[in-house]
Order: C-alpha cells, then structure tokens, then sequence
C-alpha cells in the first residue's frame, strides 16, 4: 500500500480515538433517587415504564438502569441512573423534558390523586478512568447489583482510586464479583473530593456475601489494603459511613438488568 493512504488512515484513527477520549472525559452521569408517597411505588413505576423513560430518550438522555432495594423497600425507593454528553447537554434535556406536552400530561394523570414522589435526590457522578466500559442495554440473566458508596477522609480518595485501579477490580473479578461501573462525584459538585460510587453484580446476596468473604481474606488484597493504608497514614475510607453498601434488583424496564 502506498506511504500516504497509510498516514492517512492512521491519522483518521488518531482523530477518533481523540474524540473517544474527550466523550469520555466529559460524559456526565446522574443517579437519581425517588421516594414515593404511600402507596403510590407502582404508579410511579407505570409512569417510568410507559412515559418518562422514553421521553428521556426523546431528549437525548441516555437510560442506563432502574432499580429497586432487593427485599423489603419500606421507604418505596427507586434508585435509577442517566448519562449525558456533558452538563451543559443534562441542563439542555431536562428544560426540554419538562416543557414537552407529552411529559406535562403524563405528570398530571398520574397525579391527579395527588403527588406520587415525596422525596428526590441527585448526584452527578464522573467515570473514573478504571471503569470497564459500560455497555448498554446489558441483560446477563438473573443477577442482583450491589451499590457500594465509599466516602474518603479528606485527602485520601485518589489513594483510594489508585487501589482499586491496581488491586481491588481485579480481586473481586478473581472472587467472583462482576465489575459494572466506577464513579467518582462529578468535577464542581460537593463531594468531588471524597467519594466513590460502584456497582457490582452477583448472582444473588448469599453470593456476594461468600466472594466478600473470600475477597478479605485474600493475602493479596490485606498486603494491598496494608501497604495503601500505610502510605496514606491511615484508613482509606472514613469511620463512620465511609462504607455503605445495599443490594438493589433491576425493573422490567431498565436497560441494565
């Protein structure tokens, strides 16, 4: 092949790959946590199934996962997530989401025996740079998630980041655990400094809680956790609620099942 269609198609890949990155480096994702009224969880679950979903999209909203705590949800919590381009394209699809028709006359039906959500919460959310690639949709079979939430002491969290890149993604894989995503709080939002968010999967709680088991007892992983936490001088992850964790089911209608 002659010299320059090779130069020239090895700059078209460095252009894309350039363009990848930058996606990447930019790409915002939002979890977003509902509490509904009494006895209103599955209407609010009709109304994610039948509109609001698809009107995310329409919006240019990308829907990666919904999901439910496994077992008991007194609080009637849905637990979902988005992802978006940047912020500046979050802030463009929800202005259009909430001034669409479709949207408004979907709310009000749903409504018209009173608010069906009585609490919302949101945290903007950056991939870190060991994530594996989040492919969606994604449906494995029956499986259950695992969010784990970690809050460093200030100071700490890229030690933390720098032990889940070099040691702890790989031991969970060696113990069973699927690796789904890894985030930190997005650039400019209040904990962007503290806190990791992750999900894991497993084939059900009685199995994560035997891959833990076999995780903390690695030698591999108390010499990383050691040999981390002596460099750092101290703990990795706060005291009191540095850790929480809770096991979550997918809806019918979520892309990451």
């Amino acid at each position: 092949m002659p010299r320059r269609p090779i130069m020239t198609l090895l700059v078209a890949v460095l252009a894309t790959l350039g363009t990848d990155a930058v996606a990447a480096a930019t790409r915002l994702y939002e979890m977003r946590v509902y509490e509904a009224a009494a006895g209103k969880l599955e209407a609010l679950h009709a109304r994610f199934r039948d509109h609001t979903v698809g009107l995310f999209a329409k919006h240019g909203m990308t829907n990666v996962g919904y999901f439910v705590p496994e077992g008991d949800n007194p609080r009637r919590r849905l637990v979902y997530f988005l992802a978006f381009p940047d912020r500046a394209a979050r802030e463009a699809s929800f202005q259009a989401f909430l001034s669409d028709p479709a949207w408004q006359a979907a709310r009000d039906a749903s409504e018209r025996e009173g608010k069906i959500v009585e609490r919302i919460e949101s945290t903007l959310l950056a991939t870190t740079d060991y994530a594996p690639e989040l492919v969606l949709p994604q449906a494995k079979g029956p499986r259950v998630f695992e969010l784990r939430t970690y809050r460093a002491p200030p100071g700490r969290l890229p030690a933390l980041n720098a032990r889940f890149r070099d040691h702890t993604l790989g031991l969970f894989a060696k113990h069973g655990m699927t690796n789904v995503v890894y985030w930190n709080a997005a650039p400019g939002e209040p904990a962007a400094d503290i806190l990791l968010v992750y999900l894991l999967a497993h084939a059900s709680p009685a199995a994560a809680k035997a891959s833990f088991g076999a995780f903390r007892q690695d030698p591999d992983w108390i010499a990383a956790r050691t040999a981390s936490e002596q460099r750092a001088g101290g703990s990795l992850t706060e005291a009191t609620g540095g850790v929480v964790s809770e096991f979550l089911v997918p809806t019918d209608y979520s892309p990451l099942r």
